[in-house]
């Protein structure tokens, strides 16, 4: 049977679920759909017409590459087909990115028949995704005197594929649709156990929030035809948890505009807001889709007559409302007023002057931020070429610099990093700022999506500015279902060839890798200084600073080596007192939350850079508070080590690193052994005194500092979702931390789950020491509820079973993975046993493994949101408590919250930190970047 024959059986299979043909990315099958469109008397020829036209991907797909290569056959005269005349395939070029539409362009451009090379230009003048290839060739065409070339390049140096856009509408009408009440996490906008169709658009449209509220939205639609919907999340932030380009993708699919009328399902521009504004990494991936993300301020603090906020029963601020977006609302976004008013356009309701700056109206206007990216680049090249000034086209980059005042951590490592700064000019919180990055992850549930955005950018190969990347298999290792193998594989060879290291060989020389990948970016990362992107809001080094980011703006820093932001402000967290033996530092992490909201009222964290300084904290432990910074709706985190702690963590990474090459993992760019160079350099700077662990200045600036007393943490804290509050938006919020004792030794668990990247070797080392102090009361341990145990990674396991420890749990399991024999489904129910889980993310991710509905569950993981862990059942909801190892082991033990009583006496004798606060700071000069 032919490709397309194959392929008219999948539109047959497709209809039954209401979903349209998939788009074409394959050779094969789309030199099969021309060969029809040859034969003009054949059968398919209309639908082979459509699916060439309508229904195949750009950039670089090998799909792509046929369809240029006929486009400059039917330009050429070599091929003539009625329905596409020259003029239509000119069109059809322009629409197709970059790749090998831009190498069919340029050999029309500069070929030898001038009609055709100046029509050709007319559309190279329009395209930004250019790379070294591509503009080499015009450079080369230009040195030789080619007349079309100099015309490009004046025109490339003019940014007239930017300046001849239209602008950014004036006014935009939007009707509203509430989301949810509260925050609304990307969980709702791109369910995690719908991660394996991320990658097929339309398919995974249809898991966005539930198909009663799309059917509302598409209601909204039809009657307001005039309007656009905007996605509300009213008394909350929207977007938080993770960046999650998908369900971007999905808000645009159903409210925004398709970006060209010949690329099925890739919609740009929707309209997104929130009482408390946009979540900082999802407001990045708006900006991708050139969309707008305002923040309301329709709900705020009720204050008294002294002006003081009114406080409810449970001693949080009441609220009042200031207008209303209940659903169906109409309201008027004016971008040059930068206000927000009434459906009349009269009425001013909100400033969101924050929404349209220069840059964000950039975005709006050229239809995502990456054609801004690239534009730059392209417009700086041609200028050079020329040898001309390129004209200020673009907005300026917004450059603070206050004399006499210091630099935080993350000043410091953003001046480090800069690209096109001024030498020796110090840039402050507020600049916008192109750095380099130094370390990229992308992990597997997004990594298609990466593929794809790498496709469409016409990538082909790593920037040479990374100094390591690495592939995750870690949010499908729980499964190796059909899903798992039809996905990764492909992701696997594609990264593999990019550049980056893999957790899965293509070639299967050697053993795969599941680790977490927060856990490998942690041990590759190893410069205190470097710049972190991955494709996961969890991208929280404990060494440098880290940025969790949409799958697009992972393949942008993997193609280009350089990512542009705003430095952030910090918030500086110093610690007093001392922790008492019992407590972990898990419960440090939840302290230092409910300490800073009961300080604060608000939070402080929230878009902010959390500047730790924790001291002697190893980097496996200290990720524990920076991977917890995502939850406290920080930006980004930067941990303050002492000299000898960072040297420490740096061998630690070497040693480690020195493993993966072991396994085969190296590439023939010797990425990892470059990573060893480089740490050896570091550690060299540190010992010697000539570049001692990054400190902020004395005098650095921060918007606030923040001490937490470890005096006032005398029991386990849990953060509970609290899903029965009154007030639905503060359920599932991160926000209320409890202690143990609140629970009175009443509350039944049904499950416990240690794992996910919040643990580390000594968490397992923990349960290991619990279960020896038990066997001394009882040679067999009986679990009241089940216990899931999923270490972050096959190193953990390995040192474990050199120590002994691996043992004593398996020992007192009832179920081991087995990598020769991994499962291909998920589990629906549970054992009252321990299972030994593969090393991954396993229910952390909810996409494969998750507790029974309706279950409540005691977990080490990050995420409480709703459905993300376990899902509710018809009765009951479920319910994520996050909480410390030993809390969770022994709440397993119990079936139920233990006592504080039973809980010091589980932990009697465990070391479970060796946390203090530093005793001595060493002053630092007050204007250098370490």
């Amino acid at each position: 049977m032919s490709l397309y024959q194959d392929y008219l059986k999948d539109i047959d299979a497709r209809k039954e679920h209401g979903l349209s043909p998939k788009p074409i990315e394959d050779s094969a099958l789309l030199s099969e759909i021309i060969a029809q469109i040859k034969d003009q008397a054949h059968e398919h020829r209309e639908d082979s017409l459509k699916f060439f036209i309508y229904n195949t991907l750009p950039g670089t797909t090998s799909a792509a590459g046929v369809k240029a290569a006929f486009l400059k056959e039917i330009i050429l005269g070599q091929a003539e087909v009625p329905e596409i005349t020259p003029a239509f395939a000119f069109e059809l070029l322009s629409h197709m990115k970059g790749g090998p539409s831009i190498g069919v362009l340029l050999d029309l451009a500069l070929g030898d028949d001038a009609q055709i090379a100046a029509q050709a230009a007319e559309v190279l003048k329009t395209q930004v995704f250019l790379y070294e290839a591509d503009t080499d060739r015009l450079a080369e065409a230009y040195a030789a005197g080619n007349a079309i070339a100099k015309d490009v390049l004046e025109s490339y140096a003019q940014a007239e594929f930017f300046t001849k856009l239209p602008e950014p509408d004036e006014e935009v009408k939007v009707v509203t649709y509430i989301a949810a009440e509260g925050d609304v996490s990307t969980d709702l906008l791109s369910p995690g156990n719908q991660a394996h169709s991320r990658s097929d658009r339309e398919l995974h449209g249809k898991c966005m929030i539930s198909p009663q509220a799309q059917a509302e939205i598409e209601q909204l639609k039809a009657q307001h035809p005039d309007k656009r919907v905007m996605l509300v999340a009213e008394k909350g932030t929207m977007g938080v948890g993770s960046s999650r380009m998908s369900g971007v993708n999905n808000v645009a699919l159903w409210m925004g505009k398709p970006g060209s009328p010949y690329v099925p399902f890739v919609n740009i521009a929707p309209v997104v807001a929130g009482t408390n504004g946009i979540s900082p990494i999802f407001l990045t991936t708006v900006g991708v889709t050139g969309g707008i993300g305002l923040d309301l301020k329709n709900w705020v603090k009720k204050l008294d007559d002294n002006g003081q906020p009114v406080l409810d029963a449970n001693g949080d601020p009441v609220l009042e409302e200031r207008y209303s977006v209940a659903n169906g609302t109409v309201l008027t976004i004016n971008s040059k007023t930068k206000k927000l008013y009434d459906e009349s356009g009269t009425k001013e309701l909100a400033d969101i002057s924050s929404s349209f700056t220069p840059q964000k109206l950039e975005f709006i206007k050229a239809g995502g931020s990456y054609a801004v990216v690239f534009g730059k680049k392209l417009q700086s090249f041609a200028a050079a070429t020329l040898g001309i000034e390129a004209p200020a086209v673009f907005a300026a980059s917004k450059e603070i610099s206050y004399e006499g005042q210091g630099l935080t951590a993350v000043e410091k490592i953003f001046n480090r990093n800069a690209v096109g700064v001024a030498e020796g000019k110090l840039l402050h919180a507020g600049s916008d700022v192109r750095v380099t990055v130094n370390i990229v992850g992308s992990q597997d549930t997004t990594g298609l999506m990466t593929v794809q955005e790498l496709e469409a950018m016409a990538a082909t190969v790593i920037s040479p500015k990374v100094d390591g990347a690495y592939q995750s298999g870690c949010h499908t290792a729980s499964v190796w279902d059909s899903k798992a193998q039809t996905n990764i594989p492909k992701l696997m060879g594609f990264m593999n060839k990019f550049g980056l290291i893999t957790a899965r060989d293509p070639k299967g020389v050697y053993h795969s890798m599941t680790d977490v990948i927060h856990k490998v970016l942690n041990d590759i990362t190893v410069d205190d200084r470097a710049v972190i992107i991955g494709g996961d809001s969890h991208t929280r080094m404990s060494k440098g600073v880290a940025f969790g980011a949409d799958s697009g703006t992972v393949a942008l820093a993997l193609a280009t080596g350089e990512a542009t932001m705003p430095i952030p402000e910090s918030v500086k967290v110093t610690f007093k007192g001392s922790l008492q033996d019992h407590m972990d530092f898990r419960d440090v992490v939840h302290a230092t939350q409910a300490q800073m909201l009961k300080q604060f009222g608000d939070n402080v964290f929230q878009g902010r850079v959390v500047e730790v300084h924790i001291g002697t904290l190893l980097a496996d432990q200290a990720f524990t508070f920076t991977d917890w910074t995502a939850e406290m709706k920080a930006k980004a985190a930067v941990c303050i080590s002492n000299d000898d702690t960072l040297i420490e963590s740096l061998e630690l990474a070497k040693s480690r690193i020195q493993i993966m090459i072991d396994k085969g993992m190296e590439n023939p760019a010797k990425t990892l052994h470059g990573l060893i160079e480089m740490a050896d350099k570091r550690i060299a700077e540190i010992r010697s005194g000539e570049n001692p662990a990054l400190k902020p200045d004395d005098n650095a600036k921060y918007f606030a500092e923040f001490v937490v007393d470890l005096d006032q943490i005398t029991e386990p804290m849990i953060a509970d979702p609290d899903v029965n509050n009154a007030d639905v938006s503060r359920r599932y919020t991160h926000d209320t931390i409890r202690p143990v004792s609140y629970y009175k030794g009443e509350k039944k668990v049904d499950l416990g789950f240690v794992g996910s990247c919040m643990v580390h070797k000594g968490d397992l080392k923990v349960i290991a020491q619990m279960f020896r102090n038990l066997e001394k009361q009882t040679p067999q341990i009986a679990f009241k509820a089940p216990l899931v145990v999923a270490p972050p990674t096959y190193n953990i396991i390995d040192e474990l079973k050199a120590e002994g420890d691996w043992d004593v749990l398996q020992k007192h399991s009832g179920f081991e993975f087995d990598d020769n024999a991994p499962k291909n489904a998920a589990r629906v129910s549970y054992e009252n046993m321990m299972y030994l889980e593969r090393p991954g993310c396993n229910l952390c991710m909810g996409n494969q493994e998750k507790a029974e509905k309706g279950d409540t569950v005691m977990a080490t993981s990050t995420r409480l949101f709703q459905g993300r862990v376990v899902e509710d059942s018809d009765d009951k909801k479920g319910e994520s408590l996050l909480a410390s190892t030993p809390v969770v082991v022994l709440s397993t033990i119990l079936g139920r919250t233990p006592t504080i009583d039973e809980y010091k006496a589980a932990v009697d004798g465990i070391e479970l930190t060796k946390f203090a606060p530093p005793i001595d700071q060493q002053p630092v000069p007050r204007t250098s970047i370490n």
